[in-house]
């Protein structure tokens, strides 16, 4: 078994459930991390061999990132020092001999299937990652309603589980219904509530 196994099961429960992206904690000498899980696009470059993208996310400082494909067998990067230097990880000239020590504590935090309970920071990091995906301002967090898509367009996978993941009430009445999708707003003034949404999308039925 490869020791990052848990990424291709986890692959497998997401594609299994249509989510595009997963979310999971962790801890690396007192510091501690989210990584974001990503599916790749059909559009999307993806390396040769690559399971998933992942978002590597520092929780004291969100701004600072690291985006990296991974396969079974590990990150695919050859730029050792640098993953080295964003996790603090010791010099030593066995230099592989440590990381693996460290790919074998970080596959203990891989998850192998999506956990839908997630805290509200989570769910930021994850809508915002969803919008800037979407071309989107990743800061238009508030739904005010749902349209149909002209010409039967289908919601982006993005659309899909960004609002299954904010208003996952009004995403439920809507799920079945592919050619519909979510809009947000930046203002929170413009944010209606799954009532007001129901009513005014019935009107112009």
């Amino acid at each position: 078994m490869h020791i990052f196994e848990n990424f291709k099961l986890l692959k497998m429960d997401m594609e299994k459930n249509s989510w595009i992206i997963e979310a999971f904690s962790f801890s690396y000498k007192q510091s501690d991390y989210i990584i974001l899980a990503r599916l790749y696009q059909k559009a999307e470059e993806r390396p040769k061999y690559a399971l998933l993208k992942t978002e590597i996310i520092k929780a004291d400082n969100t701004n600072k990132c690291l985006v990296l494909p991974v396969n079974s067998k590990g990150f695919m990067t050859t730029d050792v020092r640098m993953l080295r230097e964003f996790f603090n990880i010791d010099y030593s000239k066995n230099l592989g001999d440590i990381l693996h020590q460290f790919y074998n504590y970080f596959s203990g935090f891989i998850p192998t299937q999506v956990n839908p309970n997630k805290s509200e920071m989570f769910k930021r990091l994850m809508i915002s990652s969803l919008s800037k995906s979407d071309s989107e301002d990743p800061d238009k967090i508030y739904c005010f309603s749902v349209r149909r898509n002209p010409n039967k367009g289908i919601r982006t996978p993005f659309n899909d589980n960004k609002s299954r993941l904010s208003r996952p009430k009004l995403y439920s009445k809507f799920e079945g219904e592919p050619t519909i999708s979510f809009c947000f707003s930046k203002n929170n003034r413009d944010e209606k509530s799954d009532e007001e949404i129901l009513l005014n999308f019935s009107k112009r039925v």
